[in-house]
């Protein structure tokens, strides 16, 4: 059974009062708690606003987390290009406070990851209780990611979400629903 999005117990009130009344002023609200060790593993994607550097024709586009000894968060993402050749990047999140809901992520090699420029915000805007469904925003809202346990998900799930994001000021006209397939890319895609 899916869940409505957790976002609007998990804010306080008055910050989701801000949320209901956005405007170009008011913050984007991360949800106010992660655990990331129910929130690591496996997630697809199941659509989100384009970005520069990855193909907008790609397809079967995964991210899979796990945290290291030290607290940080591994990613990993996997897809296949525009021409089904197996694409990934790793790079390493970090939370920037106690919340673990707002992360900084840098795909540079590790000897450049210290540069302050080069990490990207991921902050979770909404996510369901069973961790099965999360919406990973920006909070300058260029960009935004609606993920999942399972490639596909409900009309109505996905709705509710993309609310959710409208409710926080991101632009949804440039939604891109990647192809997934229901197959993650195999390590073995890799090998060569």
């Amino acid at each position: 059974m899916w869940k409505e999005p957790d976002a609007a117990h998990e804010v306080s009130s008055s910050e989701w009062e801000n949320v209901m009344h956005h405007n170009e002023n008011t913050p984007v609200v991360a949800v106010p708690n992660i655990d990331l060790a129910r929130y690591v593993g496996s997630w697809f994607e199941i659509c989100r606003l384009p970005l520069k550097w990855e193909d907008a024709a790609a397809s079967d586009i995964t991210a899979t987390y796990s945290q290291t000894a030290d607290g940080r968060i591994r990613v990993e993402n996997r897809c296949l290009d525009k021409d089904g050749k197996p694409d990934r990047s790793i790079g390493l999140a970090v939370p920037q406070d106690a919340s673990n809901a707002k992360l900084k992520v840098s795909f540079l090699p590790e000897y450049l990851r210290w540069i302050p420029f080069t990490q990207g915000d991921y902050w979770v805007l909404a996510i369901d209780p069973d961790y099965t469904v999360a919406l990973v925003g920006t909070p300058d809202r260029e960009h935004l990611w609606l993920i999942a346990r399972t490639a596909a998900l409900p009309s109505e799930v996905v709705e509710n979400y993309l609310a959710v994001a409208k409710t926080q000021g991101f632009d949804l006209g440039r939604l891109i629903t990647p192809r997934q397939s229901g197959h993650m890319v195999p390590d073995t895609a890799f090998e060569a």
